[in-house]
């Protein structure tokens, strides 16, 4: 089989001479050398996740990418960085670099339009890390029984199958010895992680389970975290979301009604939801629970919340939705609309460890690591009983005293949950966290229920 060619560096390109990076992210990533020793390589992808390509480069490369700045030639680069540095190294790197949209210029610039003009083509958004969980599942599944990779024909066919299966069993296993199975009646709002099922389906099924018996909601409002996009603000969603479970249409009444109050500014980046997770993994559970037998749901409304502990709900360069105007406009919408509106926050509480900067010991059952463990849960508690108090302001004002030593990441989602919903009662259901083996990152979530 012949090896695609790699992209050739382009004299004549101002944006390759000059060279501007992008927003991207770094990762560690194995590899054989020519020699067949395992080492070490260093991928570069796109931050904002507008560029499916990735770079893989020599990890001592990482030096050199501060000074694509779009205003350091290749021959300053060069002799800045010194060490052996030439133009016949370092040109193929912005090639490859350019041809991925990791560097701005003509290749990125087209990578945006396209992803702009197939968002604006749909009423629905497709499926994206539901189908990849579906896949597995069906994948696992086939593997077993068959000995053989799954199709993708098995893929389309059984996924929504197989993924329900998976999220019926984590809510019966949720609540196997659950006093309180059921809630008595539809919650005024709920809150749930996104993080992926098979790492939290204690908190998913304590809260999605208990509503299986409730009243369908005329509609849904869900709030996540904007993880990769532009808007410095709250980002309203315009389309519905597709899942292997269902359809979820977009709520049309609910987003005249925000336009009506807030204008088209809430939607101006209706593009950060292209490849945000936190509302997709709450549309599947919701499907599942309050989908009918042929994939219909309650139509929804999605925003994205920014951070109000950095500028105490103002948008953060004065420009976007702030908090405020945004949880008052959709309170108004929620009254005013006929039939009962069911919030959904989508939320994950502290990142803490090494992959955040941290300097502290994690994994193990060491005193030193039981201890950072406790201090994260201690923290979380502190803070979440200001949630359960419903105290938003206080949680808010608490977190900037502080300065969010825990890194928060969804307090936006949580307090707009508490505002627009005006809870009399909130009840903490589950808290617990996630970690990888090697305690590099820790993230803590919850579900909880508002009635």
């Amino acid at each position: 089989m012949d090896q695609p060619s790699l992209p050739t560096f382009d004299a004549s390109s101002e944006h390759q001479q000059k060279p501007r990076l992008r927003p991207i992210r770094g990762f560690v990533a194995p590899a054989k050398a020519p020699d067949g020793k395992q080492v070490q390589m260093l991928g570069l992808a796109d931050a904002k996740q507008i560029s499916p390509k990735v770079v893989f480069t020599q990890p001592a490369m990482q030096g050199i990418l501060p000074l694509f700045d779009g205003e350091h030639s290749l021959d300053e680069v060069v002799e800045q960085v010194g060490k052996g540095l030439t133009r016949e190294i370092l040109e193929p790197f912005v090639a490859q670099l350019y041809d991925a949209g990791l560097i701005e210029g003509d290749v990125f610039d087209d990578m945006w339009a396209k992803m702009k003009a197939d968002f604006d083509s749909t009423d629905i958004l497709p499926p994206a890390q539901t189908g990849a969980m579906a896949d597995a599942i069906v994948e696992q599944h086939v593997q077993k029984d068959h000995q053989r990779a799954a199709t993708d024909e098995e893929k389309d066919q059984l996924g929504g199958e197989k993924l329900r299966e998976q999220m019926t069993a984590m809510m019966n296993q949720a609540l196997a010895e659950a006093e309180d199975p059921s809630f008595d009646s539809l919650p005024k709002a709920i809150v749930a992680p996104y993080v992926p099922y098979s790492q939290a389906f204690q908190m998913y099924g304590s809260v999605y389970g208990r509503l299986r018996v409730v009243d369908k909601p005329a509609r849904i409002v869900v709030l996540g975290t904007n993880h990769f996009g532009e808007d410095t603000g709250v980002c309203g969603c315009d389309k519905g979301f597709k899942t292997p479970l269902g359809t979820s249409p977009a709520d049309s009444e609910m987003i005249d009604a925000m336009r009506a109050k807030l204008g088209d500014d809430l939607f101006a980046h209706r593009y950060d939801h292209e490849r945000e997770h936190s509302i997709e993994l709450q549309a599947a559970w919701l499907q599942h629970v309050f989908g009918d037998e042929d994939g219909n749901s309650p139509p929804v409304f999605a925003a994205l919340v920014h951070d109000p502990v950095v500028k105490n709900g103002e948008s953060y360069d004065g420009k976007g939705i702030a908090l405020e105007p945004f949880v008052e406009a959709l309170k108004e919408a929620i009254d005013s609309l006929e039939g009962p509106t069911l919030v959904v926050g989508s939320i994950e509480l502290s990142h803490v460890g090494p992959s955040y900067g941290d300097q502290t010991q994690l994994a193990g059952n060491s005193p030193e690591a039981d201890a950072n463990r406790k201090k994260v849960v201690e923290q979380d508690q502190s803070l979440l009983k200001m949630v359960t108090e419903n105290k938003p302001e206080d949680l808010v004002s608490s977190l900037a005293w502080q300065q969010n030593p825990t890194r928060w990441s969804s307090t936006g989602a949580l307090v707009a949950t508490l505002q627009a919903a005006r809870p009399s009662e909130v009840r903490l259901l589950q808290y617990g966290g996630t970690m990888d083996p090697q305690g590099a990152a820790m993230i803590s979530s919850a579900s909880l229920v508002m009635f």
